[in-house]
């Protein structure tokens, strides 16, 4: 509880303390008494409400009359004019208790927010010169060499270049275990190095590292509401003046209906009616309780490692009923070894040697392969006329001679004839010249939970799941047969991607969204197509994290299921809230516009409900283990 909220909760120990000493001393019977217990009660109340009265003179000043404050105010004023100023007091008071549960609500959900930006490094330490110089992080430029102490934060993305620690990733995955990172390795900003001194050199600038594009997507992700938010909303601008109108309405009518009549007008039955109406009617269940729900549900899936950018995302993602896979990089590991090499005219080294320059230009994982798999240092001063066709390959001028690298495409379209190879994984073919020279075959790797992952998708009610590949349809085949996915599509460029997904967005039922899960580039173009795009936020692209609507912090693909079943659990809190509040505000307000409900059924409609309606909506907070 923070200090604000200690104030508080001593301003209502007070009052309520005062109010029940006031109500008990019999100052009725003193002179005057009937003055000397308004000004006693003066007393609570103002403790109590002092500000709400505050923040109702300021919207009635600003011309934005109608909201709960104001609601209040009237509401407690009046009942303290016409003698009932233990209800007065009351409403006031438990009013108060009901913001007190909101704060607290709020500020829990709050804290697994800022465990979040706890990632936000304070300092870099940089060599100058020989010397270490602690800078702002803003002022470091790729390229520097930073060096990081343990227990202090990695402030910007880079290489290891001197080194080796235990990393602590918990507060960007969600996962306790930490990781190690040695020399060579790529770190990304935001993780806490628990033991040795680390030199890593960087790679970007501190307003494209990974922790700052977090931070960006948590602090926005509140600006981007849901339908049921903005139905919210638009209901309370509408419902709030309407009840005011309808609560003068039932002060004023029955009372002139009964003296045109010839009967008594009892004037002080019905503005207590009429004020009684006002405390049922403050919609304050729906206005706090809805917004917090997703605030729980984002702070939920945060502590889980999963970034969702808007509670409008977490909305569509409930609705999803197709998942659509790319393949490598977000089922398989990405990382690819050569298994083979076969139909060669040279000699195997030769063939690689030429396979490793070729692609040396290129950061896709199995142009990595073949440059690990060459084994030794690349003088890229031997590669000219570099040129990559997207989807099938790379051309280039090795030592002067024409040398085209990768897949059966790329040999069609140079009109150049090629082996099959009858063993499953990824071919590159390579052609020296114009003429056929072999293929080498790489294999890739299925991630440790990917099978899990479709297993899981389909338990939490995913009809379809379908995977979008590049690769030949034998290794397209197998992998999806491995994973158990139903539908795959294979040998597709970025543009057949993105025309697949649309095909299958045509197919789908209104109500039934589609979610895309990818990692690269070229992934971008299809995960903004989706009904939700859900990104491999790790080892992702920029550009795929920037086209997500979703983030896995730490690539796991059994994140999407969880992802899911936050979305569903918050989806139905929020329902719940909803119904129930509505329920019983139409119940109470039938019985006080009767009589039938006096001031403190008021209060448990408004305070209550909205209190209950909090304490419901908490619960997004927690996320069961799969």
């Amino acid at each position: 509880m923070n200090r604000k909220q200690k104030k508080m909760l001593i301003r209502i120990v007070l009052a309520a303390v005062l109010m029940i000493v006031f109500h008990l001393l019999p100052v009725g019977e003193l002179p005057a008494g009937g003055y000397l217990r308004f000004g006693l009660f003066l007393i609570p109340y103002l403790m109590i409400g002092y500000d709400i009265l505050k923040k109702a003179v300021k919207g009635i000043l600003n011309r934005q009359v109608f909201d709960e404050n104001f609601l209040m105010a009237v509401a407690t004023v009046g009942a303290i004019i016409l003698g009932e100023y233990t209800e007065g007091v009351a409403v006031m008071l438990f009013y108060q208790i009901g913001e007190l549960f909101q704060s607290y609500a709020v500020g829990k959900s709050r804290r697994n927010i800022s465990d979040l930006m706890d990632i936000r490094p304070d300092y870099a330490n940089v060599e100058r010169d020989g010397a270490l110089v602690k800078v702002d992080p803003d002022e470091v430029e790729p390229g520097d060499v930073i060096v990081v102490g343990p227990g202090e934060k990695i402030p910007i993305d880079g290489v290891i270049t001197q080194g080796s620690s235990a990393l602590n990733t918990s507060a960007l995955t969600g996962e306790s275990l930490p990781r190690e990172a040695k020399e060579g390795d790529e770190v990304i900003s935001g993780c806490i190095n628990m033991s040795g001194v680390l030199r890593i050199q960087t790679t970007k600038e501190f307003g494209e590292s990974t922790v700052s594009k977090i931070l960006d997507l948590v602090e926005n992700s509140s600006s981007k509401k849901s339908r049921s938010e903005n139905f919210i909303s638009k209901f309370a601008r509408i419902y709030t003046p309407a009840v005011c109108f309808g609560a003068l309405a039932l002060a004023l009518l029955p009372p002139l209906f009964l003296i045109l009549t010839g009967n008594p007008a009892q004037w002080g039955v019905w503005i207590y009616r009429a004020l009684t109406f006002l405390v049922i009617s403050c919609p304050c269940a729906l206005v706090i309780s809805i917004p917090l729900s997703f605030f729980a549900g984002i702070g939920g899936a945060s502590k889980e490692g999963i970034l969702v950018k808007g509670s409008n995302y977490l909305e569509t993602l409930s609705q999803t009923k197709y998942v659509v896979f790319d393949k490598t990089g977000t089922m398989t590991q990405g990382v690819f070894e050569v298994s083979g090499i076969h139909h060669g005219s040279l000699p195997e080294e030769k063939l690689l040697e030429y396979a490793a320059y070729v692609e040396s230009f290129s950061s896709h994982p199995i142009s990595k392969s073949l440059q690990r798999a060459y084994g030794k240092e690349i003088d890229k001063n031997r590669v000219t006329e570099v040129s990559e066709i997207s989807g099938n390959g790379v051309t280039a001028k090795v030592d002067g001679i024409c040398v085209a690298a990768g897949n059966a495409g790329l040999m069609e379209r140079l009109g150049i004839g090629y082996s099959e190879c009858h063993q499953v994984g990824t071919v590159v073919h390579l052609a020296l010249d114009g003429a056929y020279a072999g293929h080498i075959l790489i294999s890739d790797r299925l991630k440790p939970h990917a099978k899990e992952a479709v297993l899981a998708l389909k338990k939490a009610g995913v009809a379809k799941t379908a995977m979008l590949t590049g690769d030949s349809q034998k290794v397209a085949q197998q992998t999806a047969s491995e994973l158990g996915i139903t539908e795959v599509y294979s040998e597709l460029l970025p543009a057949d991607k993105v025309a697949k997904v649309e095909e299958l967005l045509e197919k789908k039922g209104v109500r039934e969204k589609l979610a895309f899960v990818g990692d690269g580039i070229n992934d971008a173009p299809v995960l903004s197509r989706a009904d939700i795009g859900i990104a491999m936020g790790a080892l992702g692209s920029d550009a795929a994290i920037e086209a997500a609507d979703v983030v896995l912090m730490d690539d796991d693909p059994l994140k999407i299921a969880k992802a899911i079943r936050i979305s569903r659990k918050c989806l139905r809190i929020v329902y719940e809230n909803i119904y129930f509040a509505i329920g019983i505000k139409v119940l109470c307000l039938v019985l006080g516009a009767l009589g039938i409900a006096n001031m403190w059924l008021a209060i448990f409609a408004d305070v209550g409900v909205m209190v209950l309606a909090v304490l419901n909506a908490i619960r997004a907070l927690f996320v069961k283990k799969l």
